[in-house]
């Protein structure tokens, strides 16, 4: 088996930041009404500024591909080109279409010859399942190198033609703002934007990273969906795909906007994640003191203090002086989140050599968790 490094990371963040007071104005008010529950949802989230792909006339600039495509033609300059590529490994949760795969059509925008693709399906865990699937064919060596992203293009769903009504009972949010997980919560939480990482089997650079190992877990076993976007959940759990629907009504039904079910998001996602973390660092004999830099990504700063105690109770608290986030600046990309956080870390200047950085992926879909250590060479 061969080691395999992360030599470069790049990201694409589409137009210029939209801070909170100019969210509405972009994806549009509900019914013609300023939305009730916005500033409960940016209060606790704290997400100041965030990027969609439209322009300042409304104009949609990129899709998905588009963003992931710009991502992956960073990491390449006279080294290595984009026709150098080996494997192309492309993670969303919202690809432009069904059909082709998302990877297909990155590769069709990049025109750089032929090559393998990958495009793992999901929520924000696929940015990792794109990462780990590299990993696995640089380590084995079926490829020198691969290009793994992950992005997302969710502004379009956001668009206030999608909704059909605000949330309501305002009293509730600011009581609970849990309750706020919704449609109306996801419009002032999601960002669009891509990462892109290069992996190979030699260390180049002036930082390499090495990936020491990947971990992911899932409890679709034990709970049902809690996000999703395509069916609609009945009332006994079981999730009801839109093809099962007459097409009269997919929109009356509004089958395609995501939604969550903030019930089982409040009572799984943060037990379940420390669960899976501590399987995680307990298999490799990792100490959460061992840790330098811990990558959470998390949907909403509401979490994070509520994912410490946690950590806390279950006996694998890290230090908040060694967190590293970046949500409030870029808004929740979803699948491209920690190839964010990631870039901005690796260009911080912080990183020395030996330090350990742990990636950590939570996704609320059906509870799936994923994570990654790098070793600073």
């Amino acid at each position: 088996m061969k080691d395999v490094y992360i030599n470069k990371v790049s990201i694409f963040l589409p137009n210029r930041p939209i801070s909170n007071d100019e969210m509405e104005e972009k994806l549009g008010t509900i019914n013609g009404k300023t939305s009730k529950g916005r500033r409960i949802v940016l209060r606790n989230n704290q997400i100041k500024t965030r990027y969609y792909a439209i322009d300042d006339d409304g104009n949609i600039t990129h899709n998905n591909a588009q963003l992931t495509k710009e991502a992956v033609v960073a990491l390449c300059d006279q080294d290595f080109k984009t026709e150098d590529i080996e494997l192309l490994s492309c993670g969303t949760s919202s690809p432009d279409q069904i059909l082709p795969s998302h990877a297909a059509m990155v590769h069709g925008f990049l025109q750089n010859g032929n090559l393998e693709i990958n495009s793992p399906s999901g929520a924000c865990v696929s940015g990792m399942n794109a990462l780990k699937y590299g990993y696995m064919s640089v380590k084995s060596g079926e490829t020198k190198n691969a290009v793994c992203t992950g992005s997302e293009r969710t502004s379009s769903w956001m668009m206030s033609d999608t909704f059909e009504e605000e949330v309501k009972h305002l009293e509730t949010l600011e009581e609970n703002p849990i309750l706020a997980f919704n449609k109306d919560f996801l419009r002032w939480m999601l960002s669009d934007g891509a990462g892109a990482v290069l992996l190979e089997s030699e260390p180049k650079g002036k930082q390499p990273l090495k990936i020491e190992w990947m971990e992911g877990y899932s409890y679709a076993h034990e709970v049902e969906a809690c996000m999703y976007a395509g069916g609609d959940k009945l009332e006994d759990g079981f999730l009801k795909p839109w093809s099962e629907y007459p097409s009269d009504q997919w929109s009356k039904k509004s089958l395609f906007a995501m939604k969550q079910d903030v019930k089982l998001l409040s009572e799984n996602i943060l037990v379940k994640g420390v669960d899976s973390l501590k399987k995680a660092i307990e298999k490799h004999n990792l100490k959460p003191e061992d840790i330098d830099y811990y990558l959470p990504h998390v949907s909403s700063y509401y979490f994070k203090d509520t994912l410490y105690k946690e950590m806390e109770v279950q006996g694998v608290k890290i230090p908040w002086e060694n967190w590293f986030m970046n949500l409030s600046k870029v808004g929740n990309v979803g699948a491209g989140s920690i190839y964010i956080m990631l870039e901005e870390l690796v260009h911080s200047g912080k990183l020395k050599k030996g330090d350990n950085i742990l990636l950590s992926v939570p996704e609320s879909a059906r509870f799936a968790y994923a994570y990654a250590l790098l070793t600073v060479c």
